[in-house]
């Protein structure tokens, strides 16, 4: 245990970008409530994937919108694992390599990352998007992200940097549809 919390404590301090560090990906309530270590097995890989996300999603939305919570990202493939296989919001491993399990390439040899994020400014109507669809489109138009998932509580939505981007739109808002499919 006691070597899990400082190889989480040095994890954490890696600088991603210039307004993030790991640390603020490695949360997951899942690890919190069920005491699962959230730590990965191919830190370089999960470095170089969550700077790649950070330089070129994350940190363009900060300067465009002022600051974002993260209120998930980074998920180990054995937390993954537990959170699919106990219905806890969690997609498969599979589905979910090079998007939230950072550590672990794609069935096709790709890297990519994803995080669960709201924007402040949007959800307080202080933008000059006034709906969910209206901030899709001036991602899809300004960001080289990969796949938006939108969520009905608080704006929330999962966006992701992959180096083969699929540049796809999912709702669940208020019903589960498609904006935008490749």
């Amino acid at each position: 245990m006691k070597s899990t919390f400082w190889k989480l404590e040095k994890l954490g301090q890696m600088k991603l970008s210039q307004h993030f560090q790991m640390r603020q990906f490695l949360y997951s309530e899942i690890a919190a409530a069920y005491n699962i270590s959230n730590i990965t097995d191919d830190k370089e890989l999960a470095i170089e994937a969550g700077q790649k996300l950070c330089d070129n999603i994350l940190e363009p939305l900060t300067e465009k919108f002022g600051s974002i919570i993260i209120r998930s990202g980074f998920r180990s493939a054995t937390l993954n694992d537990f959170g699919n296989k106990h219905g806890l919001k969690c997609a498969s491993n599979e589905k979910n390599y090079a998007y939230h399990i950072w550590d672990h390439r794609d069935n096709d040899e790709y890297i990519g990352a994803a995080a669960c994020i709201t924007i402040p400014v949007f959800n307080a109507g202080k933008t000059e998007f006034k709906t969910w669809q209206d901030l899709a489109f001036w991602i899809d138009d300004n960001l080289p992200y990969h796949s938006l998932t939108f969520f009905k509580k608080d704006n929330a939505f999962n966006i992701g940097w992959h180096e083969n981007p699929k540049r796809e739109i999912f709702s669940r808002n208020p019903k589960p549809h498609w904006l935008k499919k490749n």
